[in-house]
């Protein structure tokens, strides 16, 4: 990702935050970036006809590192603001969203429910 130059498939703007960005690469290789992690969720519910090979969002303990977005663990904590204002980090394990969780508070998820969390609310 060419951070503050390329620009989120979702809501058209720079993705500039490498603590919350996220990628989808297509079965043919087209990757599509986002600027926030409900972007790219948004654009996942949105186009379930697509086939992707790979859904990436950044480690937010390790800015810029991508990791599995269906394994990673998730943290809405208004204590961490996100660009697209969901509050929403991921996490490469559970302990690492766990700790972030003690010291600032709010929910955690999995990427199952994530997904029908922001369906719901955003």
């Amino acid at each position: 990702m060419n951070y503050g130059q390329d620009m989120c498939h979702y809501c058209k703007m720079t993705v500039v935050d490498a603590q919350h960005a996220a990628q989808v690469v297509t079965s043919k290789g087209k990757a599509y970036k986002f600027d926030a992690i409900e972007c790219c969720v948004n654009y996942l519910n949105k186009h379930t006809d697509q086939q992707f090979a790979h859904i990436l969002v950044n480690d937010y303990e390790n800015p810029g590192v991508l990791l599995a977005a269906e394994t990673s663990h998730y943290l809405i904590s208004p204590a961490i603001p996100s660009p697209m204002g969901a509050n929403l980090s991921a996490f490469a394990s559970e302990g690492a969203a766990q700790a972030i969780h003690q010291n600032k508070g709010g929910e955690m998820f999995g990427w199952e429910m994530l997904k029908q969390h922001l369906m719901k609310n955003y």
